[in-house]
């Protein structure tokens, strides 16, 4: 077997049980070139030129420049009924038992195959609320989260891949406090990530110490009472909302605030500035994200991802030549873009609302994984000014790029049906691109209605002879690694960092590299400004995690979202190790630690 693309025993464990093709116990992929033409070939099938986008596709996935997503790597040209889209929100959840169990039935199946999900629970009413015709009381949202949380475990124990959910409720939900301590047991809701969705009204009530009122849909025979009008999901227009109680707004975000900092969640999504910045606001309304955040999506909306592994783009490494070929980077975005085009047409999916809602918008979530190396090999310190800027240029060649790629694919193939070419260049993030971008858009429509997302990266960042993940700092220069084998049981892998073991070759000292950082190193202040450097250029969302050292003071803490959202930002993850949460990577309890978004078992690729 040619192992020569593999310079990592972890790598190669991550190839043989993630994304190496078996049928029937039948290794049909002997090595990673395999995987890389079987890919290739099949996604090449969609075009006319097959023989010349085949050769394309190959030269970006060799080397692990390109990495897609891993359903991609796993799924394409197999003869497995399975989704090549990573993630999905599910529909609406209809507030009554068969709704429920409809969205239940619906969340399964698509588990079933592969895809980790997203949901909002807010349409659920709140706990003790009467339940109109069968003269009961609701359980509440959070109860009927415990059941999904059961379907995922049965679902991993049938040799199913890892499980991930999101869940999401809104900040003005009766149940938002039992929302955010859902997870203050260790026992309860092991495999959702959940966040909680803060509306610009709320953080200005926040700021300014005002009453948070918290309200639901009034159902048949609730006229009496103080009521306010809303718009809520499931609803096109405004409802009248009954007014349970109101809480001081300040008190309310104390509250997420101290979870997030003892329990690691919920995170927290800026929901009105992800609908204000979304590219189809004219013809959808968000609620909730795929497992990570990366991806805001409508109901039925999919993750159809990939990363540009910047490490593979750097001349004359540890060298005062050392440069960056953004030629390059653009180069192979083009290319991408056409490729996880393609996925759209060759993937399965679990439910037909999930081919629709792919096909009307053709979204794809191009972004960036191996920045922390690549910005070693350059000798900057990751968090520094000059890093930033890095960061931002090679986002904003990505983006471009990737926008232009797509404007030639709607000329050649025609825009996504959902375009409508006044309202789209009316969004936004669209009025914030180049003249000559917009100016194609005009002339050719696009192909494409999102083109960029981070994601975290962490299964095939690995699968690139372990390459810092995403936009994340190293996490450190070696440490050890429990993974997943296939039969359900872990093993331990000694790892390096890819730009530590890279200076080892040419240095002789037996340090780390002068401008080596790793993840715990850096203020939060740091990690902030690298994930607002990029987020103009991002038109959905950014996977990060703030790591924040366990001896943080929490009134520091408590400003950090806050400062997230006057960054511009979309969301906020932050993890603090502590005794209650583990650590991300090290060798916890993986019967009793709380999983988390950050943990690689938990991620969508």
């Amino acid at each position: 077997m040619d192992n020569s693309y593999f310079t990592t025993p972890i790598a190669r464990h991550i190839w043989d049980t993630k994304y190496r093709y078996r049928e029937r116990g039948v290794v049909l992929d002997a090595s990673i070139q395999d995987t890389w033409n079987r890919i290739a070939k099949t996604l090449a099938a969609q075009e006319t030129g097959r023989d010349y986008w085949q050769a394309r596709f190959y030269d970006i996935l060799r080397n692990f420049k390109f990495l897609p997503g891993g359903r991609i790597q796993a799924g394409a040209g197999t003869a497995h009924q399975v989704t090549l889209f990573n993630c999905f929100v599910m529909g609406t959840i209809a507030d009554s038992m068969d709704g429920i169990f409809d969205a239940l039935k619906e969340g399964t199946l698509t588990m079933q195959q592969g895809g980790g999900v997203g949901y909002d629970f807010s349409t659920l009413r709140p706990r003790g609320a009467q339940v109109h015709g069968v003269g009961s009381v609701a359980s509440g949202p959070v109860s009927f989260m415990s059941i999904w949380d059961s379907m995922c475990a049965t679902i991993l124990s049938t040799g199913a891949r890892r499980g991930a959910m999101m869940g999401t409720l809104r900040c003005d939900h009766p149940d938002i406090e039992e929302f955010i301590a859902a997870k203050q047991d260790r026992s309860q809701l092991r495999y959702f990530n959940i966040s909680v969705l803060s509306s610009d009204a709320f953080m200005i009530a926040v700021r300014n110490d005002e009453d948070w009122p918290l309200v639901f849909p009034a159902g048949a025979g609730e006229a009496d009472g103080d009521m306010v009008l809303r718009s809520w999901p499931g609803y096109e227009n405004p409802v009248p909302c009954k007014l349970y109680k109101c809480v001081r707004a300040r008190v309310l975000w104390q509250k997420i605030m101290r979870a997030s900092y003892d329990y690691a969640e919920p995170g927290v999504l800026f929901i009105d500035r992800i609908n204000q910045r979304n590219n189809l606001y004219y013809c959808e309304t968000i609620q909730a994200t795929n497992p990570c955040g990366e991806v805001p999506l409508p109901p039925y909306g999919a993750c159809n991802l990939g990363s540009i592994n910047l490490t593979q783009f750097i001349r004359d490494p540890f060298t005062a030549q050392a440069q960056l070929d953004l030629d390059g980077i653009g180069t192979t975005a083009g290319i991408a873009v056409r490729l996880l085009d393609n996925v759209i047409d060759v993937s399965h999916f679990p439910l037909p609302g999930q081919a629709k809602q792919a096909r009307n918008s053709r979204r794809i979530g191009l972004g960036l994984t191996g920045l922390a190396d690549a910005l070693i090999l350059l000798q900057i310190r990751y968090g520094s000014s000059e890093a930033a800027h890095i960061a931002q240029q090679v986002m904003q060649c990505i983006c471009h790029a990737a926008y232009r790629a797509s404007i030639d694919l709607a000329r050649e193939k025609g825009s996504f049906p959902l375009f409508d070419k006044e309202k789209y260049l009316a969004s936004n993030f669209v009025r914030t691109l180049p003249e000559s971008i917009r100016n194609g858009i005009v002339q050719h429509g696009i192909r494409n209605s999102h083109l960029t997302a981070i994601a975290p990266a962490g299964s095939i960042s690995l699968l690139a002879n372990n390459i810092s993940s995403g936009l994340e700092p190293v996490f450190d220069s070696s440490y050890s690694r429990w993974v997943l084998k296939q039969d359900g049981s872990y093993s331990e892998y000694q790892v390096v960092d890819y730009a530590v073991e890279a200076w080892r070759k040419v240095s002789s000292s037996g340090t780390f590299p002068p401008v080596f950082v790793n993840a715990y190193a850096l203020t939060p202040a740091e990690h902030l400004q690298m994930q607002a450097a990029i987020q103009p250029y991002v038109d959905q969302a950014i996977s990060k995690t703030i790591n924040i050292p366990a001896d943080y003071d929490f009134d520091d803490f408590r400003h950090l979202y806050q400062d997230a959202y006057d960054l511009g930002l979309k969301g906020c993850t932050t993890f603090r190790p502590n005794p209650i949460t583990g650590a991300i990577l090290s060798n916890v309890d993986t019967e009793q630690a709380i999983l988390h978004c950050c943990n690689l078992e938990r991620e969508a690729d």
